[in-house]
């Protein structure tokens, strides 16, 4: 039916595994619209790649809603870390192999980015595995890790504080809220690459005309002004699609993700 009535949304956070944890269950919930996944590229393309065992197909598995948002990545530093820069930092660790870390979100993009730019630079550093990004910004700001990657969304506020230290921005510009911050490429760091977008995913057999109410919906709400604000202050960017357009967005980016993965 398409008589999808919309009261008070419960949010269920499911953390691990690269947010495939949350993936399998919503693959497996019943297809009438009202359990949906909020989900980023981690469980959507880069989870999968990484777990044999995540107990869902990224294409078969789910019916594609919409994309929500771009969400930048910047790699940071601690304020009393051995460095200010990325230059700085990859003749430390050159100098002084083994002894930076760099914490991420197992199985989630910094990770990935993470190992990306080890692979990009042979930089000796470790990488220390984190459930989650709240720990990981804690320890940073306490100077128990000396680097990593996160977005925009996560920490900047920390950034902006000078809690935590912008090193780079991963895009191919920089970006107008920390026009300082230069681009990894600016840095010399070519190759590194990943935002991280997110969107709206129900479970496969979902009613084609409950898909289409759901995009509607998604779409009035990234249109409002408060959505916009948000986004604003996360430097991020809305990314309105249709169904089809996010269906075909997920699968190209798990192929390239799943390439990316297997020569890192």
């Amino acid at each position: 039916s398409s008589d999808l009535t919309f009261g008070q949304m419960i949010v269920d956070n499911k953390p691990g595994a690269g947010g495939t944890l949350a993936g399998r269950e919503v693959a497996r919930a019943t297809p009438d619209g009202y359990t949906l996944l909020f989900a980023s590229s981690a469980p959507l393309a880069i989870g999968p790649a990484l777990y044999k065992d995540h107990g869902y197909d990224v294409v078969k598995s789910f019916a594609p809603v919409a994309m929500f948002s771009d969400v930048p990545y910047v790699m940071i530093g601690a304020t009393n870390a051995p460095f200010k820069n990325v230059q700085e930092l990859l003749a430390h660790a050159k100098a002084n192999p083994g002894t930076l870390n760099f914490g991420v979100p197992n199985g989630a993009p910094p990770h990935m980015l993470a190992e990306m730019f080890k692979a990009r630079t042979g930089a000796d550093i470790q990488v220390v595995p984190y459930r989650g990004a709240s720990t990981l910004i804690t320890d940073m700001i306490a100077g128990r890790i000396h680097g990593g990657f996160e977005t925009t969304s996560v920490m900047f506020g920390h950034l902006q504080e000078g809690k935590i230290r912008g090193l780079a921005v991963v895009r191919d510009h920089r970006i107008a809220a920390i026009p300082d911050v230069p681009t990894l490429t600016e840095s010399g760091v070519n190759g590194v690459e990943g935002s991280s977008w997110s969107g709206v995913v129900a479970p496969a057999g979902t009613p084609p005309e409950i898909i289409a109410r759901l995009n509607m919906e998604t779409l009035a709400a990234l249109r409002s002004p408060e959505v916009a604000d948000k986004l604003k202050l996360m430097a991020a960017e809305s990314r309105a699609t249709t169904p089809e357009e996010f269906g075909k967005f997920i699968a190209d980016e798990y192929d390239r993700i799943g390439a990316v993965m297997r020569n890192v």
